[in-house]
């Protein structure tokens, strides 16, 4: 009796087996259109001999019968910078495609491309043809051609003479970058410099670094994840370290996605024209610095978008910072925190005079109460001048400052500068024609910065921040 239960339920297995086999299913042919995920595949910005990160396209059949698509092609052919995968085969045509009815298939697309120049776009089409008509998925991507640093075992990538970076190549840095003691790295308009996840810059002790956009060719430094999905997301990459007596000079720059945007110690820095946003802890980490920054722009930052430890001397003119998020609020997200302490690499407590932190005809504000923060400790130095400017404050307590005090001059407290978008993804941080910040500038501090970040002049009537 077990054998013949057995031999039963073993011609049923068998049975259903042959049943299910692929190749006795009908296809018909298509009788309306495919749909899909997507009608066209935005492809991260990619360098030469550099493979793309993988894209998918999903093709569905709407249809109640299985459907066989006669052909899926890339329109280039072998000539296509493109690799597609259609049901688990690498090629660039590929003929009668079995789809069952109310499925989808999946489409993996890749470029990894040849520089014919310093940017170029890359496009194809990949075509479906059927009995309902021929339709098209677009593929698109921007080419850059581009110069690599990579540190490795027996490179440790570093610039050793001066040097001149052109906009010609993109800079893709791999590990750490240092420029050596005295080097000096100019980095010329409209260059691109990208950083690996958990690459920097070193501007070592005597070093300098100018980075000298334009207002039509901004020096562009961020991550190597050119996706727009990653414009807005920290953490990328590391930070520029400026080691002791190093110096920065900074025009017309966009500074973003890394951990720290500038991490200075005992250095010096003129930014001018200029944004820094999108990092996990610091736009700005000063220790014992000097800065110098107008038409400063500043948001998204998960401690402060400026922290200044064990004093220093500081000056923003013209400065807008904000720090909105929309990913980061479980922190600080503080504006200016400013103390004259700093805990050392051994861990101990050094502390030294906050000579000078001036604020002059700025706006620092976001959602957060006490958007600045100044510690005082001991009996330091602790000078600061809060000067026709807008800021979100609460109180002394909280704040570390009296708003009423001789350190606050001609300035305006809680009341919303109305940006006109100050999430980072479509950041426009100018303020509406009805904001309190109109026409609230100190002129004479004006003429010293006299005009916005954009080239507007801002000689009478001056609005407080980086735009007019």
């Amino acid at each position: 009796m077990k054998f013949k239960s057995l031999l039963f339920l073993s011609f049923w297995m068998l049975f259903l087996a042959i049943s299910c086999d692929k190749d006795d299913i009908t296809f018909d042919a298509p009788s309306q259109e495919l749909s899909f995920s997507r009608d066209t595949v935005f492809c991260d910005t990619v360098y030469h001999q550099v493979r793309s990160e993988t894209y998918v396209v999903k093709v569905f059949n709407n249809e109640d019968k299985d459907v066989m698509i006669p052909r899926i092609n890339l329109e280039k052919g072998a000539a296509s910078l493109y690799k597609i995968n259609v049901d688990g085969k690498t090629g660039h045509d590929f003929q009668n495609v079995p789809l069952r009815k109310k499925d989808s298939l999946y489409i993996f697309v890749e470029i990894a491309p040849q520089a014919t120049g310093p940017e170029a776009i890359a496009e194809d089409r990949v075509l479906f043809t059927t009995g309902a008509g021929q339709q098209h998925v677009t593929l698109f991507s921007v080419v850059q051609d581009a110069e690599f640093f990579i540190k490795t075992p027996t490179n440790p990538n570093v610039i050793a003479t001066d040097a001149t970076w052109s906009s010609n190549k993109a800079k893709i840095i791999y590990g750490d970058l240092t420029i050596n003691t005295g080097v000096h790295l100019n980095i010329q308009p409209g260059t691109k410099v990208y950083f690996h996840k958990n690459s920097g810059m070193k501007v070592s002790a005597g070093a300098t670094l100018d980075i000298n956009g334009t207002a039509t060719d901004q020096v562009i430094i961020r991550g190597d994840r050119n996706d727009t999905y990653y414009d807005t997301i920290p953490r990328n990459w590391n930070s520029i370290k400026m080691e002791a007596s190093s110096i920065l000079n900074m025009n017309h720059t966009r500074l973003f996605g890394g951990t720290r945007g500038l991490d200075m110690k005992q250095a010096n820095a003129t930014i001018k024209n200029s944004f820094i946003h999108t990092f996990q802890e610091y736009g700005i980490y000063a220790v014992g610095s000097k800065i110098n920054a107008e038409n400063l722009v500043m948001n998204n930052c998960g401690e402060s978008c400026i922290g200044i430890f064990y004093g220093g001397n500081y000056t923003f003119t013209h400065a807008t910072i904000a720090n909105y998020s929309a990913t980061m609020n479980d922190r600080s997200r503080m504006g200016i925190f400013a103390t004259n302490e700093w805990k050392n690499d051994a861990g101990q407590n050094d502390y030294a005079a906050l000579e000078n932190l001036s604020i002059l005809n700025s706006i620092v504000y976001s959602d957060r109460d006490n958007f600045i923060n100044l510690e005082k400790v001991g009996a330091y130095q602790f000078n600061f001048l809060i000067q026709n400017s807008l800021i979100k404050y609460t109180s002394e307590n909280e704040a570390g400052f009296n708003f009423t005090g001789p350190g606050v001059i001609q300035s305006i407290k809680n009341q919303d500068p109305r940006f006109m978008n100050y999430f980072a993804a479509k950041m426009n941080l100018r303020v509406k024609a009805d904001s309190p910040a109109k026409n609230k500038g100190d002129v004479t501090v004006a003429n010293t910065v006299p005009t916005d970040i954009v080239g507007v002049s801002r000689t009478t009537n001056p609005t407080l921040g980086a735009y007019q």
